[in-house]
Formats: structure tokens, sequence, C-alpha cells
């Protein structure tokens, strides 16, 4: 019996949610569409750092577009779901061993698929792709670098659009607007005392609703990166992970 995505399921008394990645790896020993859609879901979010590390082996930017799509392509495909290993509990892992190979095989190799061809399951949009690596910093990163770089960048940015959205359909969307510094810390971020004045609220009460943006924000990362995990065990170590890797100097 399949359970909903989301929904709680229980293996040697642990209660585990069902997420988009465990969907995939599910799918991968008895493929179904809800498998196919999870992993396309996964792909469209997540497109970008592969990008940007097919960009950082050497391949111009129309090329890499190529490569990328073509990855997809073969990664969309049911015989390959099958073959997907079930060990490998990350999505981040699996992906970037699968591009490694894909790659291997296609530098020397004329692409079979044409840009825009066998993706058409997926909305990437890669038009802007060039752009967004283009400021990228100009450092001597290893691939493998710029791409856990940029994976953990796109889980937080995911998170904060979604914490936005919440605010918005609350109604409280310049509320966000005026605290998100103290979540981002930016340096020009004011004073409570006069964010305090500004929106009418008292120093204490800025104190609250920014402790509970972290909490939100806190709680909406645990599930962003649950989504691309197995296991939700695994959500911790990923969440270190993450941060090592932003804080990480270049070149290091």
């Amino acid at each position: 019996m399949s359970e909903q995505s989301g929904g709680p399921s229980v293996h040697g008394g642990r209660r585990f949610a069902t997420t988009r990645w465990s969907q995939v790896l599910a799918a991968g020993q008895d493929p179904d569409a809800a498998g196919a859609q999870a992993l396309a879901d996964l792909c469209e979010a997540y497109w970008y750092p592969l990008y940007a590390y097919v960009r950082r082996w050497g391949f111009d930017a129309d090329r890499a577009q190529d490569l990328t799509k073509q990855f997809f392509a073969r990664l969309l495909e049911k015989t390959y779901l099958r073959e997907t290993d079930p060990t490998r509990g990350r999505f981040r892992s699996f992906l970037l061993a699968s591009l490694r190979h894909f790659l291997s095989n296609e530098r020397d190799r004329a692409g079979a698929v044409k840009r825009g061809g066998r993706v058409a399951v997926l909305s990437l949009e890669m038009e802007g792709a060039e752009g967004r690596y283009s400021l990228e910093p100009p450092d001597e990163d290893t691939p493998e670098r710029v791409f856990e770089r940029r994976w953990a960048m796109t889980l937080l940015e995911r998170t904060l659009a979604r914490l936005r959205r919440e605010f918005r359909e609350a109604g409280k969307a310049g509320q966000l607007a005026r605290l998100e510094g103290y979540l981002t810390g930016e340096r020009d971020t004011l004073p409570y005392a006069e964010l305090s004045r500004e929106l009418g609220m008292s120093e204490g009460a800025i104190k609250v609703a920014v402790h509970r943006l972290r909490r939100r924000f806190g709680a909406l990362l645990r599930e962003e990166i649950g989504e691309t995990v197995s296991d939700p065990s695994q959500v911790d170590d990923e969440i270190r992970e993450l941060f090592r890797v932003l804080a990480r100097p270049a070149h290091e």
C-alpha cells in the first residue's frame, strides 16, 4: 500500500515522513507515476547547482545548457529510475555522482539530445542560467565546491521564498521586509529601538517577532532539506554540512 507524500509511516517503531526523494527511491524498485513526478519536482528545484558544476568543468554556456538538459532527460527515464541505488540516502550525493558519470561519458561524445529536447516535463528557466553564473565568485574553486555552495544557497533561497509567501498570504509582507535583515544578518539592519518606533511595536514585541521568524525559518529549512533525503534522521547532518559549506572561505 502506497503512502501519501508527507504522511508518516512506521518502520521499526520509528515514524518517518515520506519525502520526495524517498518516493524516488521506492519508484526505483517499483516505477510509478508518483515517483517520476517527485524526481521531476526535485530536478526543477535543484537544476542550477548542476549547471554551475558543468560550467566549472570548462564547458561554455550553450554546451553547459545542452549537457544539463541531456542529463535530466537521462535521469527522468524510467529505466534509469530502476537503476537508482537505494543505499544513496541523499539526493545531493546521488545527483552529483550521477552527473560526474554522465559528463565522463559525454565529454568526447556529440550530444544525442538537442537543446530544449526530451525534457519538456521540466520547466527549467535556463535562459537566466548564465546570468546567475556570471555572479559566481571569480575564484578557482573546483566544480564540486561550486556545486556544494550553490546547493546550499538554493536551499536557503527556496526556504526564504516559502517564508515570504507565508507572510504575504497572511497580509504581513511589509513586516517581514523590515524584519528579514535580522534573519539574513544584513549589516544595515535597524536597531530594535528604531524599528519599534517605525512599526509601532515595543522592543519586546520586536524581539519576540524576530525569535518566531528565526524559528519558522528553521522549521521550513528542515522541511526543504527533508525532501532531499530518504531518512529524516539525516536532516541534522545536512544542516551542519550546509552551514559548513557556506562558512568555508574560497581555496580552503
